[in-house]
């Protein structure tokens, strides 16, 4: 056992994904037999994927009074059928604190109370995604990755710069352009080591001055500007984690790609499609094991040949608009199926898929035409040990906070509480 490793190297290897030639390579040639033998410990992960401006209340959502496994599937969700038993459909759920009809995914994730901080006239709290990273996104390449392709502000999103938020309640900025994406994830840097490395010494440089100059201004300030000054050492901890974790993955190379870099310029249908691609891929490879997707609704239209705006089709009535938007639930039902049976086809190192060691869960903060209650929700994947084959209907303005709790603990993260929620959601847990 000559070859070189360091404590750190082998914590880190521990809680990821282990198999045989990772041991062989460093020197563990002697308990390969009976690594053989011991079962591998797979990663769980979390997905989640937010709509906009909601669905077509009349033909997505189940009837209320046929509950349980024996429910007739909907128009809206009938696409979904060959993975009937393996989602669940939640209906009652709500943010208490939402009042704003276009913000389909600023709090979706947060359950937060948008005037809780005086003086803000927005403010937010960590969203589900992001407590996930914070306990299972020590062990890989990235923390969390943010997915966005929701056409700036015509999609019904709300603020943002994806379905994240950090522990301050910042946004996450996501990623926009799949083949960006691409090569975030496989391509490797072409910049030699050191200049990699001298490049992060010239950042904690700046971080260093920027705290010794922060501190010294901090003598004599009021409370709220103490606050306030607290949330800047916040953003400055955040920027020398996420420095800590490059540094540690400099000399590491990227995974081989499982797929072809993307073409550009993909829009709408084809964009969600190369997106849902590129979240098999980070999953699989193990480059992050908590992911959001931010989902277009205008290209998505565009796409379909609608030529109607994505405003106006979420203001359906009988007629054009409403076919409009029956279509667009179908559209996205379709494409989640197929996300379904990719995860259902990749395989993990113990013969199980990835679908049953990954929580996903897909809707929106907003129901149909505006209104903010009984928030569309379907959960899916094996990740989180959750009652899936369902229809679930909770009684009015649960917190959908309770849901997200919910996965948390079924996907083992200590979590005592989540935004808003005042508990479990013990028919959710198997």
């Amino acid at each position: 056992m000559h070859t070189k490793f360091n404590r750190r190297n082998f914590l880190r290897g521990s809680g990821a994904l282990v198999a045989l030639p990772a041991l062989e390579s460093i020197g563990f040639r002697r308990f390969a037999s009976a690594a053989t033998k011991v079962s591998v410990a797979i990663p769980k992960r979390a997905v989640f994927m937010g709509i906009g401006f909601g669905v077509t209340k009349e033909t997505w959502y189940p009837d209320k009074a046929d509950i349980g496994a024996g429910y007739k599937l909907p128009e809206g969700l009938s696409p979904l059928a060959r993975h009937k038993t393996d989602f669940t459909v939640v209906q009652g759920c709500s943010n208490q604190y939402s009042n704003q009809a276009h913000w389909g995914s600023t709090f979706w994730l947060t359950g937060a109370n948008r005037y809780s901080v005086p003086g803000q006239n927005m403010a937010n709290s960590i969203s589900a995604d992001q407590v996930v990273a914070q306990q299972l996104g020590m062990d890989t390449r990235f923390s969390s990755i943010q997915l966005d392709s929701s056409d700036g502000g015509t999609s019904g999103h709300g603020p943002g710069l994806s379905l994240s938020w950090d522990q301050s309640g910042k946004p996450v900025a996501g990623f926009n352009d799949p083949v960006q994406m691409f090569h975030k994830l496989f391509s490797a840097d072409d910049l030699p080591l050191e200049q990699r490395q001298a490049a992060i010494s010239e950042k904690r440089s700046v971080l260093d001055a920027v705290l010794t100059e922060a501190k010294r201004v901090q003598r004599g300030l009021s409370s709220n500007d103490d606050d306030k000054l607290e949330e800047y050492f916040q953003g400055i901890r955040d920027v020398e984690t996420r420095l800590g974790k490059d540094e540690d993955w400099l000399d590491k190379p990227k995974p081989k790609a499982p797929l072809e870099e993307p073409p550009a310029g993909l829009k709408g249908k084809q964009e969600i499609e190369m997106m849902y691609n590129l979240i098999v891929a980070a999953l699989q490879t193990d480059s992050t094991r908590a992911l959001t997707y931010r989902m277009p609704g205008q290209s998505l239209l565009k796409s379909m040949d609608v030529k109607h705006s994505s405003h106006n089709v979420s203001h359906y009535s009988p007629g054009e608009r409403m076919e409009a938007s029956k279509a667009r639930d179908q559209m996205h039902s379709t494409l989640l199926a197929g996300l379904i049976d990719k995860l259902k086809a990749t395989k993990e190192a113990d013969g199980s898929s990835l679908f049953d060691h990954t929580a996903l869960a897909f809707g929106s903060n907003i129901s149909s035409i505006h209104y903010l209650d009984n928030c569309p929700t379907v959960l899916t994947g094996g990740g989180a040990n959750l009652n899936l084959g369902q229809h679930l209907v909770l009684p009015k303005d649960t917190p959908l906070c309770n849901v997200w709790l919910t996965m948390l603990q079924g996907m083992g993260i200590k979590a005592e509480r989540h935004g808003d929620s005042s508990g479990v959601v013990e028919e959710l847990q198997a």
